[in-house]
């Protein structure tokens, strides 16, 4: 890694990371069937995470503008809601709602992170430029120019995820959905190559939020709106860049003393598996049948199957043995008290013990309704949780990317149940054929708990019909999703 001489004042050439995402943000063609048939996928299913999100007060209750009354007519909307906001507010708004549950798409590697919270950024610029040129009479945005964006997010987060952990340094993944959507939007906004290498050094001098409000003792609902904040926070830098001309930091990663590498990667320079292209959004996993932190999905499935073998036994169990992968063990094994809805799905031995006792896992199984059950905490106390190393080194094989759990219930008898190990769960790109009509499903029952029938009917027309839903534009297809 070079080093700038912090004595001179000679402005150096910009840090080739940042102009190597510019570069592919404005010429790559992306001309992966694959990858644009997923990136549909993405965008109904961010959608139905984001309609159910809608049923939770917290949640809706950051949805408006920052302060009431700072509405803009015209703007960007917010689906499942009436609000029309300034872009980046909207962004902000998006990104909550498909990100409240932990719904939404995951991405597993030495950085952990969901790519679709993207998408907050993407969505809130389409529907306002797309409402700005209807209005001005410019060109409109289509659906497919969503999906080759949503591409190319997915891509700079995810290959900056893996290879680069900002967790082993404190800092939580949505840095790179601030990278990625910081791109992405000013290229949308108009950039050119010079602005989006400058929006983007802007997002790394921002540095990075802390993984706290992830992690026990700490864990609490911010981890819902961190994704939207980044979104926001992006779509200021893009329109700085953009519209008002700021001026860029070449060095914000490199400089001596002052860049992002000194300050916050503990002076090391980023590492890269692989060139940009549509390998992220190929690959990604989806959560289709349980909200939970992703590292505990097959676990969740692997629960589900045992149910019928303990619910009828639950005095007599003596332990319950989960073995899950290294990142499992850092990010949701967790012991004592859970405080609250977010502690609770960011935890291990809880995401077990309700499917085992109940034989389902939904949002609501995280309120403090259900979390009064003595039974859960009783089993929880009964839990133990160890790394098994075939699940790490699976996990990390870029050929596999599996996400294993095991579980087994020994009871006092002596007796116990078959270990059950599921190595991917139905999200995973193996099991493609089998999620999305699983995926669907979860779409068509979000849209019918929150949207007028009539709009559904319509909505999911298009969601079978590919090539009709690529070529709507952007307005009518958001209007679509408007209260």
């Amino acid at each position: 890694m070079s080093k700038h001489d912090t004595r001179s004042a000679r402005r150096p050439s910009p840090d080739q990371p940042m102009v190597d995402i510019a570069d592919y943000v404005v010429d790559a063609r992306i001309d992966s069937t694959e990858a644009f048939d997923t990136a549909r996928y993405v965008l109904l299913d961010s959608l139905a995470a984001a309609m159910l999100a809608m049923k939770f007060p917290e949640c809706v209750k950051h949805l408006g503008p920052l302060v009431p009354g700072a509405t803009m007519a015209g703007g960007a909307r917010v689906p499942g809601t009436s609000h029309e906001l300034d872009p980046a507010q909207a962004a902000f708004a998006i990104g909550t709602q498909i990100r409240w549950l932990d719904f939404n798409d995951t991405w597993l590697a030495a950085e952990w992170g969901h790519p679709s919270d993207n998408l907050g950024a993407i969505l809130a610029v389409a529907d306002y430029l797309g409402r700005k040129g209807r209005r001005e009479g410019g060109k409109a945005l289509t659906v497919r120019d969503v999906l080759g964006w949503a591409i190319k997010a997915h891509e700079i987060q995810g290959c900056y995820a893996l290879r680069n952990s900002f967790n082993r340094v404190g800092q939580d993944h949505v840095i790179l959905v601030r990278l990625a959507s910081t791109a992405v939007a000013t290229a949308m906004l108009g950039g050119n190559r010079d602005q989006i290498v400058t929006a983007i050094s802007h997002s790394w001098i921002d540095n990075g939020s802390l993984r706290t409000y992830r992690h026990a003792p700490n864990t609490g609902p911010r981890k819902s709106w961190a994704a939207g904040d980044a979104c926001r926070r992006a779509v200021i830098h893009a329109i700085n860049a953009v519209y008002r001309g700021v001026v860029g930091y070449p060095s914000a990663l490199s400089a001596t003393t002052w860049g992002y590498y000194d300050v916050a990667f503990q002076g090391r320079a980023f590492e890269f598996e692989r060139p940009f292209g549509s390998y992220v959004m190929e690959n990604v996993l989806f959560k289709l049948s349980f909200p939970a932190e992703f590292h505990a999905q097959t676990a969740v499935e692997c629960a589900m199957q045992l149910h019928p073998q303990v619910a009828g036994r639950l005095g007599e169990v003596e332990k319950v043995a989960i073995e899950t992968q290294q990142a499992g063990m850092r990010i949701i094994d967790k012991n004592g008290p859970l405080a609250n809805y977010a502690d609770r799905d960011h935890c291990i031995q809880y995401m077990v013990a309700v499917p085992l006792i109940f034989g389902r896992l939904t949002a609501d199984d995280y309120g403090d309704e259900v979390a009064a059950d003595p039974r859960i905490d009783a089993l929880r106390e009964k839990t133990v949780v160890s790394e098994n190393p075939q699940f790490t080194r699976d996990y990390f094989d870029p050929d596999k990317r599996y996400i294993g759990n095991s579980v087994q219930v020994f009871f006092r008898d002596g007796s116990s149940t078959d270990k059950i190990t599921i190595d991917y769960p139905i999200g995973h790109r193996r099991r493609r054929i089998e999620g999305i009509p699983v995926l669907l499903g979860k779409f068509e029952a979000a849209m019918r708990g929150h949207l007028p029938a009539h709009r559904v009917m319509r909505i999911l027309e298009l969601a079978h019909d590919p090539a009709k839903l690529d070529s709507l534009p952007v307005e009518p297809f958001l209007g679509l999703f408007t209260l």
